[in-house]
């Protein structure tokens, strides 16, 4: 399919650098669309709905978990490639893709993965792990492992990587070595990401009563927006005024990056995908809403992620994946057939791709069965 409507700079199937095994191409679709849907119908995507984003999901039944936040990502991400000419197609294949390695417990639980796999091991970061799912771990084909997507949508799956990670990976990973970035469209994923959390866990921080309005109206980003949304209903508080300030909040931050992303391709004038690449990053926020971004993320950290209610789960969540790497390291026999098999291999990382893909529920089922007497 052709790059009809897009900017000239847009990725799309006449330009893509193609998969690893080479595919007819689909008909009535285009590449990225395939990329999607393979995505949509992986086991790892799925898995999503029972991944925390900051609370574990047992915890209630409407915070966020990794699949609404990836689908929240996919959401802002469309809307801002459409305005900016690029491809959408694309850009919701990267937003539904870029958690698919996480582990279970969110962050703490990746924490704790990287600190047991520290060292001669390799690390481990989820970023990697997601390029390694579609990559590797997906087991759907019969012609190869993974989901065997277009370049450009595992580049734009890969974030960040160190010089050593990226020699090891080879060209998916080039652009860390030779100061190259990605499309326009992964850098818009990139940002769409931070839009999404930041906004979502206000929601989500206010919901379970961790984060106050009072807190919140000493922050510049939300009393800005509540204020507005106070003069406009007069009256109205509760779940209302969150909403409604919420989602002014990412209207704001999404219609700042967009014209400030126009803003940097009228100064740069790309032609071509190449200049994008040799560009410094456009899609990027205006210095005043950076800022703001900035010290949004400084509030969470503070007071909803350092939480001494939520430390406690983390802690809890740390200690479960601790102590299933421990065991599953002394004794591989232990884990399931296939990656039994792999850990002949290499064993330690036959043991993370095991845990990553837990959900936060059954590592917590799996702990108990493992350390439980009584559990089987």
């Amino acid at each position: 399919m052709s790059n009809f409507g897009l900017a000239p700079y847009a990725v799309g199937d006449i330009n893509s650098r193609g998969r690893l095994h080479p595919e007819p191409a689909p008909p009535e679709r285009s590449q990225f669309q395939r990329d999607r849907d393979r995505i949509v119908h992986s086991t790892a995507f799925r898995r999503l709905e029972y991944k925390t984003q900051v609370f574990v999901n047992h915890e209630g039944d409407l915070f966020r978990t990794r699949l609404t936040h990836s689908l929240e990502v996919a959401q802002i991400a469309r809307g801002i490639a459409r305005a900016l000419r690029v491809n959408e197609d694309l850009v919701e294949a990267i937003a539904l893709a870029h958690d698919l390695g996480h582990t279970p417990f969110g962050h703490a639980g990746q924490d704790a993965l990287n600190e047991c796999m520290t060292g001669e091991h390799g690390g481990f970061e989820h970023n990697l792990q997601s390029l390694r799912t579609v990559d590797v771990l997906e087991e759907n084909y019969g012609a190869f492992n993974g989901l065997n997507l277009c370049f450009e949508t595992r580049e734009g799956i890969l974030k960040h990587c160190s010089p050593a990670k990226a020699r090891e990976l080879g060209e998916v990973a080039r652009r860390f070595l030779d100061d190259r970035r990605p499309s326009l469209e992964a850098q818009i994923c990139n940002l769409a990401d931070s839009i999404a959390y930041n906004n979502h866990d206000i929601d989500d921080g206010l919901r379970s009563g961790l984060l106050t309005l009072e807190q919140l109206d000493g922050v510049e980003a939300f009393a800005s927006h509540a204020a507005t949304a106070r003069r406009e209903y007069p009256g109205i508080s509760g779940r209302r005024l969150i909403h409604e300030t919420v989602r002014r909040m990412i209207n704001a931050q999404v219609v700042d990056l967009i014209t400030t992303t126009r803003d940097n391709l009228v100064r740069v004038a790309p032609q071509t995908l190449a200049d994008v690449q040799a560009a410094p990053a456009l899609a990027a926020f205006s210095a005043d809403m950076y800022a703001q971004q900035r010290a949004l993320k400084a509030f969470l950290r503070d007071n909803l992620y350092r939480h001494y209610q939520v430390l406690r789960m983390t802690n809890k969540a740390r200690r479960i994946i601790g102590e299933l790497f421990g065991a599953f390291m002394a004794a591989p026999s232990l884990l399931p057939p296939q990656y039994q098999a792999m850990a002949e291999e290499n064993r330690a990382r036959a043991v993370a791709d095991y845990i990553a893909g837990m959900t936060d529920r059954y590592a917590i089922r799996e702990h108990r069965r493992m350390f439980a007497v009584g559990e089987i």
